[in-house]
């Protein structure tokens, strides 16, 4: 199966480590999320695929051979900063770029013809490309990375300044090439939207994979949080389920009737329950030593149900945007980060606890 392999990059400006040893992969078919704070190495990475940038050290590979001059020419790049001349015409622009693809002018006019329709500026491809919206430039500058019909695509930031019909539009359009058998790689500050649109996704931090894996293994964790909502005086919840042994609970943040219970930290392992027959009920005696999870949580439900209708009673897991919070909640090492603009600063973050990092390549704890 075809697959874009970044095999160990490292990269430096200076004293300052833009790339760590980066590793991963984006296969046929998968929309691979790239996310990190700015300066964490994203755009680095992304200009080195495409032979904008020199690497210090590792590879880029397509279909196992490195990706050379000819194989760039089948990638579909969009660059964060629009790359697009302001006085040319719209169709005219995007034949020109079609044509150093090696699209032949009838082809290439064909191709710019489907996906200006497509991306909704058909219109307006008679305009010069400063008289659109920045919205619209937008459209246009996905066009470009798509004209040519190219077997990769890396997008650094395309969801940038669209409106909410725009990025459905945009959505679609990843969707559909990743259909094809296209690999899609593109960085993003949305997270919500990486976490609906995303195959997989990894997170990096000065220049270093630092989580990888699909969204229900990163939302995985150790943590045995539940949130439970009772239809009862949320004070008499948090009394009565304070009485159970082995957990501890708070009030729920912008939930007024919910509870979040967590097991406490001595509790035997969540698969730990009583012999079959042992039933629990909440006038049990509180054991001594360590409270099994499944006991515990056994334990809260027949409380809550004394107390009223529960309306939920389900774990806790994090969203992306809490896991990409953990990761750059700290601060970075000493020269890290991508080479930053003048007045940018530099991501900070540390190492988040639900990945490993193993011979270069971050993977999902198990």
């Amino acid at each position: 199966m075809s697959a874009l392999e970044i095999d160990h990059l490292s990269k430096a400006y200076g004293n300052l480590r833009a790339l760590r040893d980066l590793t991963f992969d984006v296969q046929a078919g998968e929309i691979f999320g790239f996310v990190g704070s700015n300066g964490a190495g994203k755009t680095t990475a992304m200009r080195i695929m495409l032979g904008v940038l020199a690497a210090d050290g590792g590879q880029v590979r397509w279909n196992g051979r490195e990706l050379d001059l000819e194989a760039r020419r089948r990638v579909g790049y969009m660059p964060e900063e629009r790359g697009l001349y302001p006085k040319m015409k719209v169709g005219e622009q995007l034949r020109f770029l079609a044509g150093l693809h090696g699209m032949t002018p009838t082809d290439a006019a064909a191709a710019v013809d489907v996906w200006t329709d497509r991306l909704g500026v058909g219109a307006r491809r008679g305009d010069e490309v400063e008289r659109l919206s920045l919205g619209n430039q937008q459209r246009v500058q996905l066009a470009a990375a798509l004209v040519h019909g190219p077997d990769v695509l890396v997008l650094d930031e395309p969801f940038s300044g669209l409106d909410p019909v725009a990025v459905d539009v945009m959505s679609g359009v990843l969707r559909e090439r990743a259909a094809a058998g296209v690999p899609v790689i593109f960085s993003s500050h949305q997270l919500d939207l990486v976490e609906r649109l995303c195959d997989r996704v990894g997170i990096i931090r000065a220049g270093q994979m630092e989580a990888l894996g699909t969204i229900d293994e990163l939302r995985s964790t150790d943590a045995r949080r539940w949130v439970l909502d009772v239809d009862a005086d949320a004070a008499v919840v948090l009394a009565r389920l304070g009485e159970v042994h082995g957990v501890t609970v708070a009030p729920a943040p912008g939930r007024p009737t919910a509870v979040i219970v967590e097991l406490a930290a001595d509790a035997g392992p969540a698969g730990d329950a009583r012999p079959t027959g042992d039933a629990v009920t909440a006038g049990d005696a509180a054991p001594t030593g360590a409270v099994p999870a499944a006991a515990a949580e056994q334990q809260v439900l027949a409380v809550a149900l004394q107390l009223g209708t529960v309306r939920e009673f389900s774990p806790v897991r994090p969203s992306l945007a809490d896991l990409f919070r953990g990761v750059v909640s700290a601060d970075e090492p000493a020269g890290s980060g991508e080479q930053p603009a003048p007045g940018a600063g530099v991501g900070r973050g540390r190492r988040g606890g639900w990945g490993r990092r193993s011979h270069g390549r971050t993977e999902v704890a198990s």
